[in-house]
């Protein structure tokens, strides 16, 4: 019997989690990130962000495939003991909670100034709260089946950004690398960060019902990921002018403010109503893969009382304090960094020391 056979998730869901957290917030920042780094040429860093994403997540899956039916605490305490096992579950657990917290807090400040001007943060955080505990008590299986509802509701939500393409003006994407390579390639670690969360995959691994072909899942919800976001950059890209483009707060939103429907007055408030299921799949399965690596490091398999003490600390953390954006902004900066090395330097090295040590316990046993 397999240890999550009553939590396992299809390998849709496991997409779809996956190009969930990717998409989530990055979805409004991203074309002004690339705008202030490469110009109108920013889509081409996008490109090779997404090459290095893919080849991350193919290793960090052959990795996992050393254990299969485990996780990465698992993996390593297999492979150097049962300490290296608790101090991977630390880590992963201390990175997604942070990961959560930062997505909240930006979900919240976006909240207030777009929807809730007069609404207090802690009401909003104990309102997003609320549901998300509801969601992630029941499990991964109950996640997975979330984040495809999410997507089927939300999915259309692209169909508004057609509009402006009537005005759009495709020359200002040329000519093609204006300044040439040196801030296309100076774009490309900014990217780094919007493909960040694929790491859950250290936890949902094993989960997975089939596991064959798992390799293709992450290129495919990097693939996903990649095309959403490749598709809004272009549209802004084309839709505002580019000498005043990084004046604009949130270019998918201020777009939207433009747009008129006969029976709609403010779309962009529809947009973000409807946005927060996407955006929601930024801190629900991180909040699950955060509480999970706890419940390991203390021998539990019931993940609730974990998952509600940091719901319960989150939320009086946003009593006494709310962070401003600005300081939100540097949440995420340094979310980036921490990323960076989570889920892409990680990977990489302990395939590589696991890969050694097979390799020297194999010359030594021959």
């Amino acid at each position: 019997m397999k240890a999550f056979g009553l939590n396992e998730i299809t390998r849709m869901q496991f997409i779809l989690l996956n190009a969930g957290i990717q998409i989530s917030i990055g979805f409004l920042t991203l074309p002004q990130a690339l705008a202030a780094k490469a110009g109108t040429d920013g889509w081409i860093a996008l490109l090779a962000g997404w090459a290095v994403a893919v080849l991350a997540s193919v290793v960090l899956v052959r990795l996992m495939k050393r254990r299969p039916e485990g996780t990465l605490p698992d993996l390593l305490a297999a492979y150097a003991g049962a300490w290296a096992g608790k101090a991977s579950a630390l880590v992963i657990a201390l990175y997604f909670l942070y990961f959560s917290y930062a997505c909240l807090v930006t979900t919240v400040l976006t909240l207030q100034v777009w929807l809730l001007s007069s609404t207090h943060a802690y009401v909003i955080m104990f309102l997003l709260l609320v549901p998300s505990y509801m969601i992630v008590r029941g499990g991964l299986h109950i996640v997975g089946r979330y984040a495809e509802m999410a997507f089927a509701l939300s999915i259309w939500v692209f169909i508004f950004y057609l509009q402006p393409l009537k005005n759009a003006h495709w020359l200002y994407l040329l000519p093609v690398l204006k300044e040439g390579w040196s801030p296309v390639m100076g774009a490309v670690a900014t990217t780094f960060y919007y493909f960040i969360g694929f790491a859950t995959s250290f936890v949902f691994f094993p989960f997975l019902s089939n596991k064959r072909g798992a390799e293709w899942c992450v290129v495919a919800s990097n693939t996903i990921a990649m095309l959403a976001f490749l598709f809004i950059v272009i549209v802004c890209f084309v839709y505002f002018s580019p000498d005043k483009f990084t004046d604009y707060d949130k270019p998918p939103i201020t777009i939207l403010k433009t747009l008129e429907m006969k029976y709609v007055d403010r779309i962009e408030v529809l947009f973000i109503a409807i946005y927060m299921f996407i955006f929601s799949l930024s801190w629900i399965p991180s909040t699950y893969a955060a509480v999970f690596c706890i419940g390991y490091l203390f021998g539990k398999r019931n993940h609730r009382p974990f998952l509600l003490a940091a719901y319960a600390l989150v939320l009086a953390a946003t009593f006494v304090y709310m962070p401003t954006a600005k300081e939100s902004e540097q949440l995420n900066n340094w979310l980036g960094k921490a990323g960076f090395y989570v889920e892409y330097v990680a990977p990489a090295s302990l395939l590589a020391i696991v890969w050694l040590r097979d390799r020297i316990a194999a010359s030594r046993s021959a």
